[in-house]
């Protein structure tokens, strides 16, 4: 009934993010592409007697701001302003560029030259959309402007072109500095306090400060998920599930600090965690689970066509884990900015309409950044709960369920005798 209620929540949540992406990219596209254009040129605007080039400067585009916050980058990127002479400063912290081009050799510098991707350096440039729609003025054609993608550098020419070389980026970019930090805190914290339990803090004596946090959730992975799905092989496999649940659980909390990388909602990461859980599932496999998918017991007849299904089960479980917390962890994220976003949309229509609309706008917004809390918690329990449940029918002995059966117990996979 829970994953039933999530997926009905998955599919309302996409429907709203197509409806918002539909609107702000038929609103916002054309004046603000304009206006992007005339900053890459470095063209002073000029106001018409209407104003209309000052209503394209001061234009909102909610598509840059969503994508900008849940796509990688090379810098953290926190807020924007203009100044008293017109000109756009941006608060940023630059991240270290490391790239490596055949026949050139490595590169490395900051990415704040590139000075938040309007400018080239060192025959590199990073492609925003401002950049692309700069090329499509000088007359580049569609099929080639959209082969480059978002925060990809490109070599370029001495007019600011790109150039059709191989360019590799090994860049330190915002995820990657997040993972590092999620990663430090999270051996920092439980090393310090496996300290105080060598120590006797927490056995002879009552727990304290993290102890107290920590140790309800170790008993609650222990005993309500790998006990119940991996029976007496669960020890050998708390290190990971354990690892699984803390990093997804960290790496969320850190993503809802503004500013901050969404690092849960990206596919690169939430694949590698499928990956090692994919690993993990195929290389623990009994004789048990490998006889039952490549001989089901099912007749004779459908047998080959079990084997394949069977088959491409394996590779469905790692998928499952890898979609769902990445689904969920990005449609949380663009909610939130999409509710924050309309604010803009509605005073830049309208002050007044923009101004009433920002109570409303913003409750929901806060709403939604609660359930994110809780979903953080949830997103982890289940990637780790499901991980225990494929690690546990894969080391589960044959004649388990059939003794269960006669126990009273629930069978852990359909019996056919």
């Amino acid at each position: 009934m829970a994953l039933r209620r999530i997926k009905s929540l998955s599919v309302a949540v996409f429907s709203v993010l197509l409806v918002f992406f539909s609107y702000t990219s038929f609103a916002q596209g054309d004046p603000d592409s304009n206006s992007k254009l005339q900053r890459e040129d470095k063209m002073p605007e000029k106001a018409d007697e209407k104003g209309g080039a000052g209503e394209k400067k001061g234009a909102f585009d909610a598509n840059e701001v969503i994508f900008g916050h849940v796509m990688d980058a090379h810098q953290f990127h926190f807020f924007s302003w203009v100044g008293g002479g017109g000109e756009q400063h941006h608060a940023v912290i630059p991240l270290p560029v490391l790239l490596y081009e055949p026949g050139r050799g490595f590169a490395f510098f900051s990415s704040g030259n590139f000075h938040h991707g309007e400018e080239a350096y060192d025959g590199y440039r990073i492609v925003t959309e401002s950049y692309r729609e700069n090329l499509k003025a000088k007359g580049m054609g569609e099929d080639q402007i959209r082969l480059l993608q978002d925060e990809q550098i490109v070599a370029v020419d001495n007019n600011g072109n790109p150039i059709d070389r191989k360019v590799y980026d090994f860049s330190i970019t915002r995820n990657v500095v997040q993972m590092f930090i999620a990663l430090a805190l999270l051996v920092w914290l439980m090393l310090s306090i496996a300290k105080r339990y060598s120590t006797g803090q927490g056995i002879t004596s009552a727990p304290k400060g993290w102890q107290n946090a920590i140790e309800p959730v170790v008993q609650f992975i222990r005993d309500e998920v790998a006990k119940p799905n991996m029976g007496p092989h669960y020890r050998k496999y708390m290190p990971l599930l354990l690892t699984l649940f803390f990093f997804i659980l960290i790496n969320t909390a850190f993503g809802l600090i503004p500013g901050s990388a969404n690092v849960t909602g990206n596919i690169a990461f939430t694949f590698v965690l499928g990956i090692i859980s994919f690993l993990v599932i195929t290389f623990s496999g009994n004789g048990h689970y490998w006889k039952h998918i490549f001989w089901p017991p099912v007749p004779h007849g459908i047998k080959p066509l079990m084997i394949l299904v069977e088959i491409l089960s394996m590779f469905t479980k790692p998928f499952a884990l890898i979609v769902r917390l990445f689904a969920n962890m990005l449609a949380g994220h663009i909610i939130i900015i999409c509710l924050v976003s309309l604010i803009f949309i509605f005073g830049h229509l309208s002050t007044g309409v923009g101004l009433g609309f920002s109570p409303i706008s913003i409750a929901f917004a806060v709403f939604i950044y609660v359930i994110e809390i809780l979903v953080a918690f949830i997103q982890a329990f289940i990637f780790t709960n499901l991980t225990a449940v494929f690690i546990g029918q894969a080391t589960e002995d044959g004649h388990h369920t059939v003794e269960s059966a006669h126990n009273g117990e629930p069978p852990t996979e359909p019996l056919i005798l």
